[in-house]
C-alpha cells in the first residue's frame, strides 16, 4: 500500500483554523496526503462557525475535534511529513520537536477569534479564513512536488521549498487557486457551499 504524506497544521486552540486545513485537505486529496490538526491549548470543541463554513461540502465533519499537539510527540505518535504553522503563537520558534524530522511551513491566516469583534464581522472572518485555506490548499495539493509518493528521490523537505504563502497563491475563480482541485468533490462543490461570487470576489480582493 502507498504511504500517504503526513500533514499536521497548528493553531493555538484547534477548534477553527486547524480544523477546517484538515477538513479541506482530508476532502480533496485524501487519497495522497493524510491530514491532522492539533494545538497548545485545544477548545473544548469545534467553533460552530467552522463547522458551518465547511457545511455540506466536506464530508467526514463529526470526526474533527480540537487536539493537544503533545498527542504528536510522543514515541507512538505518527510520524508526519510536514507541519503548518497557521498562526504565530504555534510557529516553529514555539512549537514542540515533532518526531521525524518533519518539514516546517508557515501560512498567514486571518484569525477569526480575534476579541472584541461584532457577531457578524467574526462571521465574515470565518469566511475570509476558509477561503484562504481553500487557497492554500489548493496550491499545496497541485505542487508536482507532491505527485511522488514520500520516500521517493528528493525528500519531502526538497518538495515543500515552493509552497506559496497565503499572499502570493493565485486568486481567481473566486478565491481558488485550483478550481479543477475543488470540483473533484463532484456534485457537492465548495465554490456553491458558501457565499455569492460578489461576496468571494471581495473576500480574495481583503
Amino acid at each position: 500500500m502507498t504511504r500517504k504524506y503526513k500533514v499536521l497544521f497548528l493553531c493555538r486552540d484547534n477548534s477553527a483554523c486547524g480544523v477546517v486545513a484538515e477538513a479541506l485537505l482530508r476532502e480533496l486529496a485524501g487519497h495522497r496526503f493524510e491530514a491532522f490538526s492539533a494545538g497548545p491549548e485545544p477548545a473544548a470543541r469545534v467553533h460552530p462557525l467552522a463547522v458551518a463554513q465547511l457545511r455540506s461540502g466536506v464530508s467526514a465533519r463529526d470526526i474533527l475535534s480540537p487536539k493537544s499537539w503533545l498527542e504528536f510527540t510522543g514515541e507512538w505518535a505518527p510520524r508526519m511529513d510536514l507541519v503548518i504553522a497557521l498562526d504565530d503563537s504555534v510557529d516553529e520558534h514555539h512549537a514542540p520537536v515533532f518526531p521525524g524530522a518533519p518539514a516546517l511551513l508557515a501560512w498567514s491566516v486571518a484569525d477569526p477569534l480575534v476579541d472584541g469583534v461584532p457577531d457578524d464581522e467574526r462571521a465574515r472572518l470565518f469566511e475570509k479564513m476558509f477561503w484562504q485555506i481553500v487557497r492554500q490548499v489548493s496550491a499545496l495539493i497541485a505542487l508536482p512536488q507532491f505527485d511522488t509518493p514520500p520516500g521517493h528521490a528528493g525528500g519531502v523537505h526538497n518538495r515543500v521549498s515552493t509552497v506559496l504563502p497565503v499572499s502570493d497563491a493565485p486568486c481567481t475563480d473566486g478565491g481558488l487557486a485550483n478550481p479543477s482541485v475543488v470540483d473533484s468533490l463532484g456534485t457537492v462543490t465548495l465554490s456553491s457551499a458558501i457565499a455569492s461570487p460578489e461576496d468571494r470576489a471581495s473576500t480574495c480582493d481583503a
